[in-house]
Parts: C-alpha cells; structure tokens; sequence
C-alpha cells in the first residue's frame, strides 16, 4: 500500500524533500531487496524510464520553495518529483491563515484536487494521505487547512495525517498563535492525527547533539526528517506476520488514536549524534532504551539534559493502577505509545520498561496501550535506532503558551481586522480558542 505526502507552503516542501532523500538513500542503501521493494512501493513510483518519482503533490502560493526542491531531488540522482505534480501562484499568503483558507484555498481549490487525484489513481492501493505544513505561516496553515478539508471530502473513507512543525516561541511571525490556534482547531476536526515537531526542540538537538555551530533550516529540517523517517520506513508489526506492514498509517493510527478527543502525537528518536561520529560510537539496547523510557516519562525530547529525577510511581498494591494525584510534577502520563526498534540484534531487546502500567493512563491496559515495530535493518546509517511515537501530556506546556498568547493579543483585539477582512469572524476565533480549551482539558485529565 502507497502513501501520498501533500507538501503545503515553504516549511511543508522542504521538510518533505528532506524526507524523500532519506527514504530514497535507506532504500538504496546495501543489498536488502525486499526492505528496498517495499520502501519504494510505499512512497515512490516507478517510471517506464526507470526512475523513481516521490508520491507527492508540491503546493505553495510562491513558486521559489518549490523550484528549489524539485531541482534538490533531480540533483540526488536517486529520485525526483513528477513533472506535473506541483501548483504554485506569485503571490503569497501574506503570513495570514485567512487570507489561505479564505481566499487562495477555494480559488485553487480544483486544481489541487486533480493533482492529488492523479497521485492516488497511480497507487495500486492508498495507505493515506499524510499532509506537511507549518502552522505559523499563511499557505501551510491557512492553505493546507482547506486542503485538508477538501481531501477528507474527497476521500471520507481514507486515513489523512497531519505533520506540523510548531514554530520558534520566540517568533517567527507576529501572528503565529493567531495561526497556530486556527489551524489545530480546525485540523482536529479533520485529522485522523496530528504528529507535531517543535522548531526549538529540534534546534536544540542540532545545537548540542550533532554540535551544528551555525545552524540553518536545512538542518532542522534533516533531523525532522530523520524522525519521520524511522517511522514511516518499513517494519515488522505485531500484525504482519512475518511481512513488512503492509497498511503503515492503518497501523499506526490503530496502534496510538484510540478516541478522537486524543490526537496530538509527538516523536523522539535516540541516537542523535553527528555523522562525523558515527564511527566512533557504539551504543547498547538496553542504554538507549534506559534512556528512551525516561525521555519519554520525564518529556525529554533528547537523551542530553534528561531530569532523572522523574520517576514513575510505584504499581498499588494488588497490580492497581496509580492515580494522577500520586504522579509527581513534571511527570508526562501517555495514553497510547508505539515503540519502533531498527538495527542489529532488535530481537534480543527486553521492552519491559515500557509496559509500566503507572506510564498510562487508567482505563487502557499497558498490553493495549504499547505496541512494539521491529526492523532488523539498520535505519539512515544508525546501526540501532529506536523511536517513540506518544499520545501523551507532552504538548501540553506548549498548547498552553500558545493559547495564552493568542487569547492575549484577541483580548485587546490586536491584527483581528487582518482577519475578518477575509472572512474569519470574531466568533470563529472563539469557537476555535472553545476547542483547545476542551483538547488541553481532556488531556490534562490523562
């Protein structure tokens, strides 16, 4: 089964070109036949000429972002994007997410549809649809929000993912929260997931992980894909039976969404070093799944800084469950994980640790609540590399902030009439504030 990735704006096309290129290069990469085949398969199609062409619909309302990732891909000589599988326009959204959903969505709305169509007529099978947009911006948020909206009309029955890429709290643009709180709480309605990546997280990982001195959007958008990539790549689910998964988003969304109030997904990876030092590291499953179970209940998103002091409560008496009030601060409660292990020996790990009944909420058993994706091929040049997938607490903090933000700026009415001039009432921004108020509730009480 095939997946489509639908790049929106200048965040969501370079994020995806970067995911294409370590798709392309793992598939590539030894003699590992049917991984390769079913790697390819799954996010390329195969021209009559021999070459390789991403399942992806490119949209941006400028055309810079775009003619640059097209040129990237034909350079790698590995694969590149159909011909006619990208629409831009010459002029932007304007960093407005209603002059997006208002006024460049329904205006393009026919044209992105049939290059979506022509995506999804090429795949034997349609695993889903897997949007990628900022939520700061105009064309990713606003734009990618009605593409959104028109796909799930298009195609009701298929799995549609969100991948967003939450801004810098220091700023990007001055209405971002603006932004960021229309598109969720549209999204969410849409959505069958939202899997998020926050920009000053994943700098921070460049920073002092890969020890990056000067760091650009190219490499932020390199870890971002690294990630993705550990999970969208082929492995062996509890469900395959000896296969590679044949239905990766089925899966996923089966494994992590168990009711439709819980949709905010969050990913971290271990290890994350330098290439340069790939060489010279080795690392063990049991270290890393140490570390991976503390980043995980500590809300860690890298192995460097962990607050070791964050400690899952004791199981009561009998095998009960504990309580909320006996978790300590700092403690991040998950509802749902998906633990993905690649490399040499993955079949020798004990993922006990994870079971913790105290690491889930109270009404989900840990058997229901974890599952476990086993690869034995090593991922993107990490000899071991294993990935959490969570629907837990950990968006909470940032969720809050930008709320926050948002509702102080509406208080004294700041930008509103960039916004109602297009057609986004008060009231919408209400509704919309309604809706992230009841999403941080329901996962407040996890």
């Amino acid at each position: 089964m095939s997946i489509v990735t639908v790049q929106l704006g200048q965040c969501g096309n370079q994020v995806g070109q970067e995911l294409f290129d370590v798709l392309s290069n793992d598939a590539h990469d030894g003699q590992r036949k049917v991984y390769s085949k079913s790697c390819i398969e799954r996010f390329f199609h195969e021209t009559s000429s021999g070459d390789y062409e991403a399942r992806a619909v490119l949209i941006d309302m400028e055309p810079k972002v775009i003619t640059q990732s097209v040129f990237k891909a034909a350079q790698s000589e590995r694969w590149k994007y159909g011909d006619h599988s990208h629409f831009s326009q010459k002029q932007g959204s304007g960093n407005n997410w209603a002059n997006g959903y208002c006024v460049h969505g329904p205006r393009h709305q026919e044209i992105v549809e049939e290059l979506v169509r022509g995506e999804v007529e090429r795949c034997d099978r349609l695993a889903g649809i897997v949007a990628m947009m900022s939520v700061a911006g105009g064309t990713g948020s606003g734009v990618g929000t009605y593409v959104t909206q028109s796909l799930r009309d298009t195609y009701p029955n298929s799995f549609i993912v969100n991948h967003l890429t939450w801004p810098y709290s220091t700023g990007e643009v001055i209405v971002q929260n603006y932004n960021s709180v229309l598109t969720l709480s549209h999204l969410y309605r849409l959505s069958d997931a939202i899997l998020v990546h926050e920009n000053d997280t994943v700098h921070q990982i460049c920073a002092r992980l890969m020890n990056i001195k000067h760091i650009s959007f190219s490499d932020v958008n390199k870890v971002i894909a690294h990630q993705l990539g550990s999970v969208l790549q082929p492995a062996l689910t509890g469900h395959s039976h000896g296969d590679f998964s044949r239905n990766p988003l089925g899966e996923l969304l089966s494994s992590l969404v168990c009711h439709p109030e819980y949709k905010l997904l969050t990913l971290c990876s271990i290890p994350q070093i330098a290439s340069s030092s790939m060489a010279y590291s080795t690392f063990s499953w049991p270290g890393m799944l140490k570390h991976l179970r503390q980043m995980l209940i500590a809300n860690a998103k890298m192995e460097e800084g962990i607050d070791w002091q964050v400690k899952a409560p004791p199981v009561m008496p009998g095998g009960g469950f504990s309580t909320r009030s006996q978790r300590g601060p700092g403690f991040n409660t998950s509802l749902a994980n998906l633990l993905i292990l690649r490399g040499k020996d993955v079949y020798k790990t004990e993922i006990g640790e994870f079971q913790d009944p105290s690491i889930y909420t109270e009404w989900l058993k840990p058997t229901e609540a974890l599952s476990t994706w086993k690869s034995p091929i090593s991922f993107n040049k990490y000899e071991k590399c294993a990935t959490v997938v969570s629907n837990s607490q950990a968006l909470l903090g940032p969720l809050d902030r930008m709320v926050g933000k948002a509702w102080n700026m509406f208080a004294s009415r700041a930008y509103i009439h960039q916004y109602t001039k297009f057609g986004i009432s008060e009231e919408d921004f209400l509704d919309s504030f309604t809706s992230l108020e009841q999403i941080t509730s329901s996962y407040k009480q996890l």
